[in-house]
């Protein structure tokens, strides 16, 4: 390689790429083959960048309008070369490009391919997005030369991985007339990678699909050979592509080295007529639950590029992966035009239903598959019941739910609504961090014990759409921990704690007087309880507002200042209550320990703390020292 001038700038890496490097460098990765599949995509985006720019300035594409990859083995150097004929880079492009990350989610990568120690790491390596670095694990020396198309200078950067990275003018006379050309400096180990057999294999395999046509040249010198002629698989009838073709595609288009756990490939005809490819993940994204929430589908227009943010698909399909391809639209649109177009606004509505439709005939055909795709996402497809009124009906019946019948598996609401008691009138459930602690709420002993099926519901966005969908087939949802439980209607206790919480005495009623006036403004109201059947007391929320674990979350995030006043509900069948009921009255200071520290209580088992850690200490040692005499 020849340097028309003698200044070479050397830069340092940024700090996190220099980490990133030494991991690639140091890997220890069973299939390192993931390199050449992630220069190859590069070079398949380079291209198709050019494509775009080219539709409002053609001169650029000059006498060479046709894209293309080329790798170029030389076994007696040990190199391998991968060369496209796409946009190319300019000098600040190399450094931007190559120099720094800017996306988002580096150190999430670093930290989990640290983490998956040979486990997933090729697959990271394409969901983050920095697979130019993933040359170094098969090379000792990299060096890259590019000239951006309709420039007149070329620019060679080169490093060794260890640290820094050098940038200068490269003559033009050597450089590619537009586009960039990588050499790999292969490692001992890796020299496998200039035999034709391997390479074609792996290019075969892992890039079969890239709308670029990819050509090897088995020596320098020799003339290229064309191994994979860029033919578009969305564009080939279904019956002309196999498992594999699709599988090969996904991988390449999603970044992932799983298999998609569903395939939906469609033409539309008629007003609007596209192509759509999408899959739905084997597994989760690693940016399922990123803030931005921005989808993954790609918009072509007659088979040219266009972007990856027009917004194909609702948020809460965003882990769908794919393309749509159409030619209604003019090649140069703008965003702003996309973003407006009614067409897209069709695509949208088209490719939503179609994906949805496809995840249903799903759960019909395939239970145990749909089951593993809800477990992996069905916390976001959630997302839809309150962001989709459209689908909410469609949405809430494809929704799957551990519930007090089964919490092993799952089970959708026309399951709950088929087996609810007589009597019954609404689906209830209860929302919590986790399962275990769900599963230990005193709130549900009533419902346990009267065989009424409650929702468990674990998600975040399970407090929210409960708020927003009204019904599901006519019944309403309702939180276990707000409001009246009203059981005594649905069914008959079948504990033998029935006959005794039938019907307050006096005494109790008194005693909830007391607490009620010992408590003050800490509670809206102290009342005896029909959904508690083994706990002496638990916590609800007033038939108004939120219920508990809406307003924690609420609250939590600063939307509102407190909670409201909650209800102390007493279970006046428990032994507890009786015998604190018919405590002698003039011991007040004891009872009022008592009442607030089954008001503490309640809070704990409600997944809280006391209001009042020192008073509450103070309080127990009181009642300790009391029965300690007693005794």
């Amino acid at each position: 390689m020849s340097e028309v001038e003698t200044s070479v700038e050397k830069h340092v890496f940024e700090a996190d790429v220099a980490k990133l490097l030494h991991l690639m460098v140091h890997s220890v990765y069973s299939d390192k083959n993931v390199f050449l599949r992630e220069l190859i995509s590069n070079a398949a985006d380079a291209c198709e960048k050019l494509r775009y720019e080219a539709i409002v300035a053609p001169e650029l594409l000059g006498s060479d309008p046709t894209s293309r990859i080329t790798l170029t083995l030389d076994e007696e150097n040990a190199r391998l070369t991968i060369e496209d004929n796409g946009i190319g880079m300019g000098r600040d492009e190399l450094v931007e490009s190559l120099g720094t990350i800017a996306r988002s989610g580096t150190r999430a990568f670093m930290e989990r391919i640290e983490a998956a120690q040979n486990k997933d790491g090729a697959q990271l390596i394409g969901q983050f997005g920095v697979g130019f670095y993933s040359a170094f694990m098969v090379a000792d020396n990299v060096d890259v030369v590019s000239r951006r198309a309709g420039t007149d200078k070329a620019w060679h950067w080169a490093s060794d991985g260890k640290g820094s990275y050098t940038v200068s003018s490269f003559d033009l006379a050597d450089a590619p007339a537009r586009g960039t050309r990588i050499t790999l400096h292969l490692m001992e180990d890796a020299k496998t990678f200039t035999s034709r057999w391997t390479v074609e294999g792996i290019v075969k395999e892992q890039s079969g699909h890239v709308p670029v046509p990819i050509s090897i040249v088995e020596k320098p010198g020799a003339a290229p050979v064309q191994v994979v002629d860029g033919t578009a698989l969305w564009t080939k009838q279904k019956s002309e592509i196999t498992t594999e073709d699709y599988t090969d595609f996904y991988r390449g288009v999603a970044g992932q080295y799983d298999e998609p756990a569903l395939t939906v490939h469609f033409r539309a005809e008629g007003r609007h007529e596209y192509t759509a490819l999408a899959f739905v993940p084997g597994s989760k994204p690693f940016d399922l639950f990123d803030p931005d929430r921005k989808g993954r589908m790609k918009l072509y227009v007659k088979r040219v590029f266009i972007t990856d943010e027009a917004e194909l698909l609702p948020r809460y399909l965003r882990f769908v992966r794919g393309l749509v391809d159409t030619a209604d639209l003019p090649l140069n649109v703008s965003r702003e035009m996309i973003q407006e177009s009614p067409l897209l606004a069709n695509i949208r509505k088209g490719v939503t239903n179609r994906v949805l439709t496809s995840i249903e005939k799903l759960a019909e055909s395939d239970p145990e598959a749909f089951a593993k795709l809800w477990e992996n996402f069905g916390s976001v497809i959630k997302e839809g019941i309150y962001e989709d009124f459209e689908r909410r009906a469609q949405l809430l019946a494809l929704s799957r739910f551990r519930t007090t019948v089964d919490d092993e598996k799952t089970r959708s609401l026309s399951d709950y609504v088929k087996e609810m008691k007589e009597g019954q009138a609404a689906i209830y459930y209860l929302t919590g961090d986790n399962l275990a602690q769900l599963k230990a709420s005193p709130q549900l002993e009533g419902f346990r014990a009267r065989g009424i099926e409650v929702l468990l519901l674990t998600c975040p966005v399970d407090s929210f759409w409960v708020t927003t969908a009204p019904d599901f087939e006519g019944k309403p949802f309702k939180s276990i921990t707000q409001g009246a439980a009203d059981l005594a209607g649905i069914a008959k206790k079948n504990d033998a704690a029935a006959a005794a919480s039938a019907e307050a005495g006096v005494a109790v009623t008194d005693f909830l007087a007391f607490a009620k006036e010992t408590l003050g403004d800490a509670v809206s109201d102290v009342r005896t309880s029909d959904r508690l059947t083994e706990s002496a007391v638990c916590l609800v929320a007033t038939e108004q507002g939120p219920d508990l674990q809406l307003q924690k979350m609420l609250q939590g995030a600063g939307r509102i200042e407190s909670a409201a006043k909650p209800v102390l509900e007493v279970n006046p069948g428990h032994q507890l209550i009786t015998a604190l009921a018919g405590c002698p009255g003039e011991d007040k200071t004891f009872r009022e320990d008592a009442v607030k520290l089954l008001f503490d209580q309640a809070r704990v088992l409600d997944g809280d703390k006391p209001e009042d850690p020192r008073a509450f200490a103070e309080r127990l040692t009181r009642v300790f020292s009391r029965a300690l005499k007693g005794s």
